[in-house]
């Protein structure tokens, strides 16, 4: 058996294990809708089923799906001491996120406009269910998941309007997100331990993207990141609090699968472009990373594989701190041109002020528009 294999098996008996603990402790099932996306002719509907004990208000799964609004600025001694006690229970979800018993196999029902899907969670306890002629009006519209045992609840759906033609792909770590962490090691502890409003934005972020988006406000917009579902409602409050604009999260899981103990980061991200490639069709993307690791890669081999569904790339250059805290040198490890040799517009800058400057002087091509640039051979 393949040590794969054998983590895997045993991860599935941990948490059946520890369903059955909870089941005979109280605690009962409850759903966590994602950030939906798709188009007047079918959307994704995104969840998760957890066990929650419904009597401790830290529990991750018995927060709100993210989308409320920010606690307000403490203005009196008693406000400041609500906020420190929001803080501390901001801190202790911070590192619960992780220790969750999923619920698999759990008849779920999605209402989606005109239509009512009936499926099953996965092994995980995850909810993706495509839903075809739904009717919903373009915009960010509300679905309704239940599931036997918990409390229904609301999922936000993206549903793109027919004549977008641009659209936004942006990474969040180290690209929105600074982490100053070593990714193999320590990522998790930013997950677990720091206060979750600690996390520190790349300066100017927010304003390059407004500027993107100006003259595009129907353009949907996605965060693509390797990062774990469990961190889905730490990142949505963080893209919030920092004036970035709203879109569906695009995570991954961290658990071992068929031919690994880890899930690859590029392929999910890989994958993941190419099935908004197809959903989208008549989009044209603007791609948003870091040069830290395998943006530029990726980036690249997207281009080559889509050079009319990509009118510009913009990287983050990392410092060479950062590039050792990413991955143990100071230099890049792939060519950040990369997307440019193959015939994308490429700009590059340290923050969102330096990209914003470079994106004035050197703006992507309007949608439709014809290549200046002509892939390399």
């Amino acid at each position: 058996m393949a040590i794969a294999d054998f983590v895997r098996k045993a991860e599935h008996s941990i948490n059946r294990a520890g369903l059955r603990r909870k089941t005979e402790a109280g605690w009962r099932p409850a759903i966590t809708g994602f950030r939906g996306y798709g188009s007047p002719e079918r959307i994704h509907v995104l969840g998760r089923v957890l066990m929650a004990d419904p009597h401790d208000p830290h529990d991750p799964a018995n927060r709100e799906n993210g989308d409320g609004p920010s606690p307000a600025i403490p203005g009196n001694l008693p406000d400041i001491r609500r906020q420190a006690r929001h803080v501390s229970e901001e801190a202790q979800r911070g590192w619960r996120q992780f220790f969750t018993v999923q619920v698999g196999d759990l008849p779920v029902t999605v209402r989606a406009g005109a239509r009512t899907v009936h499926t099953t969670t996965n092994a995980g306890g995850y909810i993706d269910v495509l839903v075809e002629d739904h009717g919903l009006e373009p915009g960010w519209r509300e679905v309704t998941i239940e599931a036997e045992g918990a409390e229904p609840q609301q999922a936000e759906v993206l549903v793109t309007a027919p004549g977008a033609k641009i659209g936004l792909i942006s990474d969040i770590d180290d690209t929105v997100l600074v982490t100053w962490l070593p990714r193999a090691l320590l990522a998790a502890w930013n997950s677990w331990v720091r206060h979750t409003d600690q996390r520190k934005p790349v300066p100017g972020m927010n304003e390059f993207y407004r500027e993107l988006l100006h003259d595009h406000p129907d353009a949907p917009v996605f965060y693509l990141s390797t990062g774990a579902w469990n961190t889905y409602e730490t990142l949505v409050d963080f893209l919030r609090k920092h004036d970035l604009p709203k879109g569906p999260l695009l995570l991954t899981d961290w658990g071992p699968t068929p031919t690994g103990l880890f899930r690859s980061g590029q392929e999910h991200k890989k994958v993941q472009l190419r099935n908004l490639f197809i959903e989208y069709p008549d989009i044209q993307w603007i791609l948003v990373g870091d040069d830290g690791q395998h943006d530029p890669l990726i980036y690249g081999e997207a281009v080559f594989e889509h050079p009319d569904r990509i009118i510009g790339v913009a990287l983050r250059q990392l410092s060479p701190g950062e590039h050792v805290l990413s991955h143990g040198t100071t230099t890049t490890l792939t060519d950040p041109t990369q997307p440019a040799g193959r015939g994308a517009p490429t700009i590059l800058g340290a923050n969102g002020h330096e990209l914003l400057e470079n994106y004035r002087a050197t703006p992507f091509p309007r949608p439709g528009a014809p290549r200046s640039q002509e892939p390399a051979e």
